[in-house]
Formats: structure tokens, sequence, C-alpha cells
């Protein structure tokens, strides 16, 4: 179906979503039945058996199972994956958008659902699935899974999915923006505003038969699924690691339905942060063979370490002193050099700047995302709050959130434990003060696969609202007036984004009158999403009304 715009200068958005194919293996004559298989299903437009982010789900996957002993195999779902058309991954101006007949999209989805059914349902009866699907191959994963047998999925994982639903994003001040009444499925998604995707939502978004089994992640700044205005962290779920962090969930998962055991497989980021003032030499010798059996097992890990250490900002010498940083400490030898030349001088008063320092510790290093983040401290003494150069605790805190997080632990005296709870609380971390434990938290750090958070904080800017004020329909015409706080509004015409407008009324003509017709109005401003308004168009067989503002909820 052909769509053009009139009365209104357009923007259109062209998008591509993703994936690739295999032929799928069938069970039948005498074929092996594998004990595991990964089924991921691509977005729109994706080349079949040749695309990143296929490539990226199955190869974070796989370098985690590959020497497990189970028997498995990947699979990139065959269905049409119908494309969008683009010129580029970001935004084209002056452009209409082609996408085809409305119906498509829905044809598509649909096909995929039944062919994933049909995949799961048919196959080996002893067979257990992964299941992975992105954007467009998201709606196919969540509309399936009414039809699957849960006892035969182990997990499934959404990415990007235009029909997200978390109801703790709903309203000016959501929960999630306190962390509070979390989507179980809600494995990161940092925008505390999500709520409902770009295309409506999923009510409920999963079976009750799958809680604990089905996780989703939206980018930061995702215009499908989150309440953000940004295009390209909808095509970058490969480059910023997410299929990575997913794939440690889903190891996990693997690990307790095979029964094997668990081992380390995420990429840390640790850094170590010393208070080398004169009292802490005792405590510096007991910590340092779980230093370096620490920084030992985050190398052999994959990740990278740094050492610093600190004073109080009022001694006479640097408060902050850079040992080696995560591109200079690149060996187990030259860490045990570095923490070797530490020299505890000075002191002798009490409390110590450790705000000041692990603030510009964390903004010096350059921590890589997706990597679990650990800032390990050893001190004797308590910490000035707000420090002598005004940082507080709620600066600290907040720039850990920021980062990814970076989870403090503080290794400290008794006397002064009680002091720290609070900072390790923050930041998702913990206290010890019993050298014995040294090495269970060494264990915890190293086996932790929280690289990402659930959600972080948002600023109470509130997401701009649009209200329809009328809507005039005579034969395959719609003109539609609104009004909005926004500064523009995204078009959706049948699940394709067609355009973003500043104009109060816009005009579509060449509607398809065989089928229905579904119009999402979505109110934008400063990188802000709203609530879509919805307006469907019945077939004229069904008297051609349109109906406005009906709730954008979808449904399965």
């Amino acid at each position: 179906m052909k769509k053009f715009w009139r009365s209104f200068s357009l923007l259109a958005i062209c998008v591509s979503f993703l994936m690739g194919s295999v032929k799928i293996p069938v069970s039948a004559g005498g074929v092996e039945c594998k004990d595991l298989k990964v089924v991921f299903v691509r977005g729109s437009g994706a080349p079949r058996e040749d695309n990143g982010d296929y490539k990226a789900f199955k190869y974070s996957i796989e370098s985690k199972i590959n020497d497990s002993g189970i028997n498995y195999e990947f699979i990139d779902l065959d269905y049409p994956a119908i494309g969008v058309g683009f010129e580029n991954l970001n935004v084209t101006l002056g452009a209409f958008f082609s996408g085809g007949e409305g119906g498509e999209f829905g044809e598509s989805v649909q096909s995929g659902v039944d062919n994933l059914v049909n995949l799961i349902n048919v196959d080996c009866l002893n067979t257990k699935y992964i299941i992975g699907g992105y954007s467009q191959g998201a709606i196919v994963v969540i509309k399936a899974l009414g039809r699957i047998d849960s006892a035969r999925v182990v997990y499934a994982a959404t990415f990007g999915d235009p029909k997200i639903y978390l109801p703790e994003g709903e309203g000016i001040m959501p929960v999630a923006c306190r962390g509070e009444n979390l989507s179980p499925y809600r494995m990161y998604v940092p925008d505390c505003k999500a709520f409902k995707g770009l295309l409506g939502a999923y009510i409920p978004y999963i079976p009750d038969e799958y809680f604990e089994k089905v996780g989703t992640w939206c980018n930061k700044r995702d215009i499908f699924c989150s309440s953000k205005f940004n295009i390209s962290d909808h095509v970058n779920y490969e480059n910023d690691n997410l299929y990575e962090d997913a794939s440690r969930v889903i190891y996990n998962k693997i690990a307790d339905a095979f029964g094997i055991e668990k081992r380390s497989i995420s990429p840390h980021d640790t850094a170590f942060l010393i208070d080398a003032t004169w009292s802490m030499d005792e405590m510096i010798d007991k910590y340092k063979a779980e230093a370096l059996r620490l920084a030992k097992e985050t190398l052999d890990s994959g990740g990278r370490v740094a050492l610093f250490a600190y004073h109080d900002l009022d001694d006479f010498i640097d408060s902050l002193v850079e040992y080696c940083s995560f591109d200079t400490c690149d060996s187990l030898d030259t860490f045990e050099t570095k923490m070797n030349e530490i020299v505890t001088e000075y002191g002798g008063d009490l409390p110590e700047s450790l705000l000041s320092a692990s603030f510009h510790v964390m903004k010096k290093l350059n921590w890589k995302l997706g990597s679990t983040k650990s800032l390990v401290v050893l001190t004797d003494a308590g910490y000035h709050s707000p420090d002598r150069d005004g940082t507080t605790f709620g600066a600290v805190a907040k720039l850990s959130k920021e980062i990814d997080p970076v989870n403090f632990y503080i290794i400290t005296n008794e006397d002064v434990a009680s002091e720290y709870i609070d900072l390790a609380n923050e930041t998702g971390g913990k206290v010890v003060t019993d050298f014995n434990k040294l090495t269970l938290l060494t264990d915890y750090i190293i086996n932790r696969n929280d690289s990402l958070p659930r959600v972080e904080e948002e600023s109470r800017e509130e997401s701009p609202t649009l209200n329809i004020i009328s809507s005039s329909y005579y034969a395959d015409t719609i003109t539609i007036s609104y009004s909005t706080n926004g500064t523009g509004v995204v078009v959706v015409l049948n699940d394709y984004i067609i355009g973003i407008t500043a104009e109060k009324e816009i005009t579509i003509s060449d509607l398809d009158r065989r089928i229905e017709n579904e119009i999402l109005l979505a109110p934008i401003n400063n990188g802000l999403r709203g609530d879509a308004a919805r307006i469907i168009i019945p077939p004229d067989g069904l008297g051609g009304v349109a109906i406005p503002n009906a709730p954008n909820t979808g449904g399965h």
C-alpha cells in the first residue's frame, strides 16, 4: 500500500530491525535430537544468515557453553521479517516511507509466531529451548509464548520490543524511578519512565507460567521501548554489549536446567582504592595476598584491574595517587609491583577523604560498557561527608549508578563499619570487617553477573502529552487535528513509523479501505516520548468510522 502525506512537513524515519536465518532442522527420519536449541527471531528487513545481531547473540551464548558437554544447535528462525526499507540508520530528511501494504507487518509477525510454535511443539519432545527476539522478532516471541509449553523453554529474551509493557513506568513520577515494583522480567531497562512500547503493549506481557523465564532488554533511549526518542540506540544492541549481558543470565538458566557447574563468565573491571595513611601498614600486609588473588581472577576472566591510593585532602601530599589504570595495569606482575610501591604516610586524624577519592577514580577510569564494575576500598577510618572539597555522598552514589553501576566493596575495621553500610547499599556492594572472610568476598565479586542496572533514576521532567481534537475520514483519506505540549509528533500507520511533524493537523491519503487501519500519534519533546493516542479506522464493510483515543495497549 502506498502511503504519503499532505498538509505538513514530513521528516521520515527509516529504521532497519535485524537478524538472519538458517534452515530449520526436523526431528523426523532419524535426525538426532539435541539437548538444547537456541532460536533467534530477527528484526525487520535483516539479511538471513548474515547479520550482526544474530551473530552477537549466538557467539555470546556459544562461548559460554561450547565446552559444557551439552549437545546444542543454533537456529535463526525462518520467517519473512518484513523489511521497513531504509536509506541509512538515522533520520532521513524529506523522504517518504515505503513499506509495502499495511497488513504485511502483521502477517509477517503471525508467520513468525506460527513457525516458532511449530518448531518447538513438533520438534523432539525432550529438547529444551532458549529463545531470543529483536524488535519485530521480540513481538513474535512474546506473542508466541502463550502457545508454547513453558516446560520446553529454559528462557526467552527480548530486545528493543516495540510492544513492551512495564506498569511500574506509568505516571508523572513512576514508582520505577524509586526502584520499586519492578517487573520480574525487567532485566535492563535503565529508563525508569519506560511504560509501553511505541506500537502499544502486550498486557499481560507474559503468561503466568513463564514467571522468571523471560527477560527484556531495552537500550537507554531506544524510541521503540523507552520513553525517549533515539533511533541509534535501537540499532546498537550489539555494539552496546546487551546481547553479552543477556547471555550471562541465559548461561545461568542453562546451567540450572542441565545441572552443569557454574563458572565465572562475566568480564570485570575491578578498581582497588587503598587508604595509604600511616595506620594502614598492618591492614595492607594482611590484604595483599587476597588482593592479588582477586586481581588474578579478574585478569584471567578477561577483565581489567586498576590501583589507586588516597589520603585526607588536609594532608601535605597528593590526596589521590594513581599507581596503574585499566590500560596500564596489564598483568598480574605489574599489579603486584605497583601494590608493593604503596607507602603509608601522614594521617593521624580521622576521618579521610574517601568520597572525593572514589568520585575522581570513577570519573578518571574508562569503564567498559557491559563489564561488571567493582570498587574495592581498604581503609581503617571513616570519611568526611561532605568531603573537604565539597564532594557529597549523593554525588558519589549518583555517579556510581550512572556508570552502570560501580559496586563499592569496603574492607574496614569493625568500629567504623557502620559508617559504610549506606554507601555499600546505595551502590549495590558490601561491607566486610573480618579478614578471614576476604576469600568469600573475592568469590562473590568474581561470580557476579549483574553488569548492568535494571533501572536508573531519572529527572522529574514530565513526558509530553497529546489529545485528539477531531478526525474526519472520507474514501481513502483521513484528516486529524490534535493538540500537544510536545515539539513534534511521531506518526505510525499500521506498525510503520512514517514520519515526524510539528504541524497540528495532518492528512493521510491512499489508505487501504479493505483492512483495519491503525494510526498512532506519539508526542515528543526534548528527547522524551509521551504515550501515543490511537485512531482505528475499520474496513469500509464495518462502517468506516474512526475511533479516536482508544487505549494503546495491544494484546495477545
